[in-house]
């Protein structure tokens, strides 16, 4: 008996495997393919990953914004630490709408959801300044 039917076989359904999860995701809908959500916080467990998710969404800020929210002195663009996480936001949505004009932060806005932003502000309004 010769393994190639088998090996073959083998072959076809683990490469199946990618195409069947992948039509599980497509039939699930469109929400599966949104940015992922800030899970409520419930246990102390929830809470760390609540925090390392916003502190991985502040990342994305630093290279303008500096690190935590810091800002160079001297820098073109102002910090975010310690400010208002009700200003924050505003200002997220007004870059969002096009009310405030930027060269690239209209754009940037965008790619955050509600609560994602919610979350980014509260974490900035947390730093020290």
């Amino acid at each position: 008996m010769r393994p190639y039917p088998i090996l073959l076989t083998l072959f076809a359904l683990v490469n199946a495997m990618p195409i069947a999860s992948t039509y599980a995701a497509d039939s699930a809908g469109a929400q599966q393919r949104t940015a992922p959500q800030v899970p409520p916080a419930h246990a102390a467990g929830d809470i760390e990953a609540k925090q390392l998710y916003a502190q991985s969404l502040a990342a994305t800020c630093a290279n303008c914004h500096g690190t935590e929210g810091h800002a160079l002195s001297g820098a073109t663009v102002p910090g975010l630490a310690g400010r208002s996480a009700d200003e924050l936001v505003a200002q997220m949505k007004a870059f969002r709408s096009g009310e405030r004009k930027a060269t690239i932060m209209h754009q940037i806005a965008k790619g955050f959801s509600e609560s994602q932003t919610q979350l980014l502000a509260e974490y900035f309004a947390a730093q020290k300044r």
